[in-house]
């Protein structure tokens, strides 16, 4: 009997061990306490379900992976590159075998990329050497990777012991508010990021259970990558504090001490980055109060879009932030009142929707407002600013929602399960038709229009589209309208000109390219057409002026100066065309047009006797 005693003792603990997430106390919000689960404990805590992978887990993944394929199919079938994705497919750091050194030189030499998010750069660079500028593998990859960050979240939710992790990675694969991570390529560094910061989070909480070194670098390590991919995963270590104090409802100073490391690489890297990025070039003029105003905001904005995803635009409409509107402070008095409310009935529903908002709000502070940033310009919103923001929200509303209906009977919990089919069919459909949009420019700025008719810069990207796709009365239209939004900028006026040179509509086009040219003297392609025009019209003098201001643009360029050359030997002053056919042979000796011209003009300086 005392043998059999003895051994019983230690098979029950054994047993308690072993028992899974699910089991344990969950609050009257649904969201489990971690610190009383073992699945979630602080060091010491043995994690054994969740590091086996049964054959149901099996089903459960394979389950995920079909609907992000599906949701994806549209992207990955006929998805094409939009918008900025030249940015990319057009740079020599990424054309050519030797562009790494550029891609990872610091500050970053990309070509109109400012930020410095190499991995990236370096993932296009890699492909590129697979399949060329093929569209479909691009889209294929970001496809793969969102996957792999939707089983990673169901797997570190299941660490954390919150209700429906499944359903929460599911609605995140399905959800169409992520389309524009997904399915824009250049996005790829939403994607990228993410499976770095998840990863890391996930090294994080098994460095905890054990500590281990090697653990903790790993941790540091995923977390460095995912801010070479993306500089907006910089809050992870706040993430993580924010983490600790749902599981113990303390932060300690051993936490931060641990952390310390993890804030100094955010703080040089995130600093190196915005240095190279420039913040001065973008003054929006905002004074701090209108800022708090934008991201109280947009903070409301994007749970709405999170919760009823509808009307989702790649540019929405800009906000008129004023401080004397009441509507204005009631976004922030909002937002101020719901974290009071959460913080004062956190001991009756427990701390995990408070932890939900802290770490949805500090997510997305990047991108609420407060730093300047381009695409401030075209909108104070955009949806693929929530990628991973969003996850707080999610896992708050449908861990409630998962662990209200585990009370429910068998008839009410078979309807439930239904409800969640319909819901992942509705988010599913939505998202295959947002992805749908991701074919081309026409396509796309199409579809913002329609929602956004004053978005300035849509016009002038659906007229490029409808301009390379030989459509050229329809970009014309959009051009002048493009023009009408944007009185005071030459791009819109250059396009027109292009368009209506495409129409062989020249004194339109010359007129177009004179309003250019008031807008900005120094536009190549205003001067380079007409100086190009005035040469063929035999109006030298004008012609010879500006293909000078041209030089001074591009001095560089042996085409100008051959041209410079030539209009000065049909102006009779052929010894200064000599020097110019000259320096431009000397900056391009194949340029037979220089050639043949020196050889006319050296015969014109010959008496004619000879």
């Amino acid at each position: 009997m005392v043998d059999t005693r003895k051994k019983t003792r230690p098979n029950r603990r054994k047993r308690l061990a072993l028992r899974p997430a699910s089991s344990t106390k969950s609050t009257a919000s649904g969201v489990a306490e971690p610190g009383k689960s073992p699945a979630s404990s602080v060091p010491g805590g043995a994690t054994p379900p969740l590091d086996q992978f049964s054959r149901r887990d099996a089903l459960a993944a394979l389950a995920l992976g079909l609907l992000a394929g599906v949701c994806y199919l549209p992207a990955m079938l006929w998805g094409g590159f939009v918008w900025d994705d030249h940015i990319w497919y057009k740079s020599q750091a990424v054309l050519e075998w030797s562009g790494l050194d550029t891609i990872w030189s610091w500050p970053s030499s990309i070509e109109r990329e400012k930020h410095y998010w190499p991995l990236t750069y370096t993932t296009f660079w890699l492909e590129h050497k697979i399949w060329g500028l093929e569209p479909a593998g691009y889209h294929v990859v970001n496809v793969l990777l969102h996957l792999l960050n939707s089983l990673l979240l169901w797997r570190l939710l299941l660490r954390l012991a919150v209700p429906g992790a499944w359903v929460v990675a599911a609605v995140f694969a399905a959800h169409p508010l992520h389309v524009e991570s997904v399915a824009w390529v250049i996005e790829r560094k939403d994607v990228l990021s993410g499976l770095f910061y998840l990863t890391a989070v996930l090294a994080w909480l098994r460095f905890l259970e054990q500590p281990r070194p090697w653990r903790y670098g790993l941790a540091l390590l995923l977390f460095v990558a995912g801010l070479l991919s993306k500089s907006v995963v910089v809050t992870l270590p706040a993430a993580l504090l924010i983490v600790q104090w749902w599981k113990t409802g303390r932060i300690t100073g051993k936490d931060l001490q641990r952390l310390a490391p993890f804030f100094l690489v955010a703080l040089l890297i995130t600093a190196g980055d915005l240095y190279s990025y420039d913040l001065g070039r973008h003054d929006l003029g905002y004074s701090w109060p209108e800022r708090v105003l934008i991201a109280s905001r947009a903070l409301w904005f994007y749970a709405g879009k999170l919760v009823w995803p509808t009307d989702l635009s790649v540019i929405y409409p800009l906000w008129n932030i004023s401080l004397g509107s009441p509507w204005a402070w009631l976004y922030l008095a909002a937002a101020l009142v719901l974290a009071a409310l959460l913080w004062l009935a956190r001991h009756r529903i427990g701390r995990g929707p408070l932890a939900g908002a802290l770490f949805f709000a500090v997510t997305l502070s990047p991108a609420l407002g407060f730093v300047n940033y381009g695409y401030m310009t075209y909108s104070l919103a955009a949806d693929r600013f929530q990628y991973l923001a969003g996850i707080g929200v999610m896992a708050v509303i449908i861990g409630g929602a998962v662990h209200g209906a585990g009370r429910l009977s068998g008839g009410w919990r078979i309807g439930g399960t239904g409800l969640l089919i319909v819901l992942l069919a509705i988010l599913g459909t939505k998202t295959w038709r947002q992805a749908d949009l991701y074919r081309d420019d026409v396509t796309l700025f199409s579809h913002v229009i329609s929602l956004n008719p004053k978005a300035k810069y849509a016009h002038r990207n659906l007229s490029l589209g409808l301009n390379k796709a030989g459509r050229l009365e329809e970009a014309l239209a959009a051009a002048r309208i493009a023009s009408e939004l944007r009185p005071d900028d030459a791009r819109s006026y250059s396009l027109l000109g292009r368009i209506l040179e495409g129409l062989q509509r020249m004194e339109e086009a010359e007129e177009n390219y004179q309003r250019v040219l008031e807008l900005n003297p120094r536009n190549r392609e205003a001067l380079k057409y007409l100086a190009t025009s005035y040469f063929n019209q035999e109006r030298y003098r004008e012609a010879l002026d500006l293909y000078r201001k041209l030089a001074e643009v591009e001095p560089d360029n042996a085409k100008t100066h051959n041209n410079i050359g030539a209009t000065l030997y049909y102006l009779g002053r052929s010894e200064a065309a000599i020097g110019r056919f000259q320096h431009a042979l000397s900056l391009d000796p194949t340029l037979e047009g220089a050639r043949s011209g020196l050889e006319e003009a050296r015969k014109a300086l010959q008496p004619s006797g000879e």
